[in-house]
């Protein structure tokens, strides 16, 4: 079993695939089936997400690329900027984790928030698609509250 225990930045082939949902891409212990059919345990520091595109390093040298998989998201798709800005604004005030495209929203699908988007006047379709939300305001940056300088 593989063991993949940091993230990698290097430049070297990639020896095989990982496809995960958001859900368990937020999970830093974890076993898992690799594309090639082999199993691994994911064993990072606590706290982090992983992205689509990041390199994974295992214990045997071998390099893992991360792949969100297609799972069931919510997609509105709009030409007018401020109505787009408008549905994120109210699913953002949900704190729904939302991927920001040009011209277009994504979240995980949820038939509420599909009603509460509807009701702004725009539409959605109910696609199985990769989901690659925005990291948040705060993700990888430290706040301390000490304002001294």
């Amino acid at each position: 079993m593989w063991e993949l225990t940091e993230k990698y930045s290097g430049e070297r082939q990639i020896d095989t695939n990982l496809f995960l949902p958001f859900e368990m891409r937020q999970r830093s212990r974890l076993k898992v089936t690799l594309e090639n059919g082999e199993e691994a345990s994911i064993i990072l520091p606590r706290g982090g997400i992983l992205r689509d595109g990041e390199l994974l390093l295992s214990r045997c040298n071998k390099v893992i690329a991360v792949k969100a998989a297609d799972e069931s998201v919510s997609t509105v798709i709009e030409n007018n900027p401020l109505s787009l800005a408008r549905a994120a604004y109210h699913l953002g005030n949900r704190h729904v984790a939302l991927q920001i495209e040009d011209g277009f929203l994504r979240y995980l699908h949820d038939h509420i928030l599909d009603q509460m988007v509807r009701e702004l006047g725009l539409s959605v379709l109910v696609q199985n698609k990769p989901f690659e939300p925005e990291p948040g305001a705060y993700a990888g940056h430290s706040h301390t509250h000490s304002h001294d300088e």
